[in-house]
């Protein structure tokens, strides 16, 4: 997606209508992204206008339209962002259980994510509103394949599977369920609903459990 914005965090995502390639063009983009963040959740995805946006990064329209034409646009550039930052997470999720070799990795993961949720206040404004764009909404089932891969690299690595198909499919289904249960934990409470988590670790665990026995007997070490 391209260099990361040095003040936002995120990617450049795709579409903009041009790439900025100067610091100072990279750093307005980034105090756009960052104002649209704010209008997001203080207001609604409604609210997230050219106009409105342009007002409160204290940018002009037409410096806005170069990158962002439109209330899609901005959607998507936001979604963008979010979804490199989850994927991010992951990696490093990935890499920490090599070194740690977690006993309850489903635990660790839906602690994690949970966390990320109560702190990403745009993301659940996004995710949970019903201004998603098509092309934001091709873009999430993309990447809740690149999280059910990060699943099977944690799995791979704690060595309680082997790679084959019927393990991506397995690990994308979790990650589907997962993504459902934690939408409506969030949705129930901003901190996500404790009772709901924890019935999704139980869940979770039942159908890890059920996936590392088809492995039984075969070559998985550790």
């Amino acid at each position: 997606m391209g260099d990361p914005a040095p003040e936002h965090g995120v990617t450049w995502p795709v579409p903009l209508r041009r790439t900025p390639q100067q610091a100072r063009s990279k750093a307005r983009l980034a105090r756009v992204l960052q104002a649209a963040e704010r209008v997001l959740v203080g207001e609604g995805v409604q609210a997230l206008t050219t106009t409105r946006v342009a007002a409160e990064a204290n940018v002009s329209v037409g410096s806005l339209y170069q990158y962002l034409p439109d209330r899609d646009a901005i959607i998507d550039a936001l979604a963008a962002g979010y979804l490199a930052r989850l994927e991010a997470a992951m990696d490093d999720l990935v890499r920490a259980a090599a070194a740690e070799q977690w006993e309850d990795p489903v635990g660790v993961l839906i602690d994690t994510y949970a966390a990320i949720y109560r702190s990403e206040h745009g993301f659940r404004a996004l995710w949970f509103g019903s201004s998603l764009t098509e092309q934001t909404r091709a873009a999430d089932r993309e990447h809740k394949r690149r999280m059910a891969d990060g699943i099977r690299r944690i799995l791979l690595v704690l060595g309680v599977a082997r790679d084959d198909e019927g393990l991506g499919l397995a690990c994308h289904a979790a990650v589907l369920a997962a993504d459902a249960l934690a939408q409506e934990a969030f949705r129930r409470d901003p901190q996500g609903d404790p009772g709901l988590l924890d019935e999704s670790k139980l869940m979770l665990r039942g159908y890890l459990t059920a996936l590392t026995a088809r492995y039984e007997g075969q070559n998985t070490p550790r």
